[in-house]
């Protein structure tokens, strides 16, 4: 396990207001003015430090979410973008170019899936998709034009485990970059301290944590995030994800508090993970020790940040799954919806939600089953009163005895 304190260096970071608030002075414009035409000139070359040309280069607010986003990552520095997919697109097409091929895990946030396996093509970008732990796999999959592997951390919605160590080797090796999406796990893993090259999130989901914001941030060197802002070759410049000002002050505010929401999202993921297990349910969660990379992600966690807040439940069928997420949310122990992150519980169903762009032979190939629930446990106070009342939904839905059948 590892320790560190990224949370610490966060909140230490001080951004002050213009008249001395506690929080930094919204600049709510799209353009700056300059005093001389050669400032202009030089900011338009990148050679005018501290100075604002118009919002979609950069904004103070944007630049100040970002240096704390990059802490959280141990980069050199960050870009913010105005969603998850906007920092994953740009970023990806900044590595890659015409006749150029990934390397992508099988099991990743369906939307990513998409871009790859049917946006990408139309540029003469190829994707191989990969067990991402099977490294002899990944091995033979390289080419001459491989440029990246790509892949989540804790993957969406299966909660695999990427060897984040083994792959940077891989990739070392050949000459190729490391991305990682780390949405799932903010805090309790930091891949670029196991070598990974670019550090993604999807900041609507943990990072800010109260669903009223969608955003996303890619973290890596100095020069990688020059290259995408670049006037004339940078991909996140010319697509034109931008972050609003006002969206980035809020994430700020909510960045704050992170560090307790995840251990708090984490302690309670555990807790009925573990009493599901032994009420002998199909669950998944890393921080189980019957998780397949459960001994993998523990040598991986900052253990005070715990094994995440995400976990799964098969109900064996989807008109189970809608039946026990329509009980529950009438219980008001959570919302059906998708996302995570959020302070009150959200469960989908994912092979007809997040995964649905998936074709379904794949999905049953790699494991998403009709009736997988994956869950985002939410902050509750009483977990034992909230696994009480699940417990009870369960029940009235006949999933235990569905489970028991089976096992016969």
């Amino acid at each position: 396990m590892i320790k560190f304190n990224a949370a610490n260096e966060i909140q230490d970071l001080q951004y002050f207001g213009e008249f001395g608030g506690v929080n930094p002075s919204i600049s709510d414009s799209s353009t700056y003015t300059f005093l001389s035409a050669k400032t202009m000139f030089d900011t338009f070359e990148g050679n005018a430090d501290g100075c604002y040309l118009y919002s979609r280069h950069s904004s103070p607010m944007n630049l100040y979410l970002a240096q704390a986003l990059a802490k959280l990552e141990n980069t050199e520095t960050a870009n913010v973008t105005s969603s998850g997919m906007g920092a994953i697109t740009s970023v990806l097409m900044q590595v890659c170019k015409s006749g150029d091929h990934i390397i992508a895990s099988r099991t990743i946030y369906g939307g990513t899936y998409a871009f790859l396996k049917n946006f990408f093509p139309t540029f003469n970008v190829d994707t191989t998709f990969v067990d991402i732990n099977n490294f002899e796999s990944i091995e033979k999959s390289i080419t001459p034009t491989t440029k990246a592997i790509y892949c989540e951390s804790v993957s969406n919605p299966l909660l695999e485990v990427a060897d984040l160590r083994k792959l940077s080797d891989i990739c070392k090796r050949n000459n190729l970059k490391l991305i990682v999406d780390n949405t799932f796990s903010p805090l309790s893993i930091s891949p670029k301290l196991m070598g990974a090259d670019i550090v993604i999130h999807s900041l609507t989901k943990f990072i800010n944590g109260s669903s009223d914001t969608v955003g996303g941030v890619y973290c890596g060197t100095q020069e990688f995030i020059n290259d995408t802002k670049n006037v004339n070759t940078g991909a996140c410049m010319l697509l034109g994800p931008t972050m609003d000002s006002f969206r980035s002050a809020s994430i700020l505010k909510n960045l704050r508090t992170l560090h307790i929401r995840m251990k708090q999202h984490s302690y309670n993921a555990m807790y009925l993970a573990e009493k599901f297990e032994k009420d002998g349910l199909k669950v998944s969660y890393p921080g189980l020790k019957s998780h397949k990379n459960h001994e993998l992600m523990k040598s991986m966690i900052h253990e005070e940040y715990g094994f995440g807040g995400l976990l799964t439940l098969d109900a064996g069928t989807t008109d189970k799954a809608n039946e026990l997420m329509e009980l529950m949310q009438t219980e008001n122990l959570g919302y059906l919806a998708v996302s995570l992150g959020f302070y009150k519980t959200l469960f989908s169903c994912s092979g007809s939600s997040t995964s649905s762009e998936i074709p379904e032979e794949e999905r049953i190939e790699i494991g998403i089953s009709d009736g997988l629930i994956r869950f985002s446990i939410g902050l509750d106070h009483d977990i034992e009163r909230t696994y009480q009342k699940m417990k009870e939904c369960i029940q009235k839905v006949g999933v235990f005895e569905q489970h028991t059948t089976s096992i016969l």
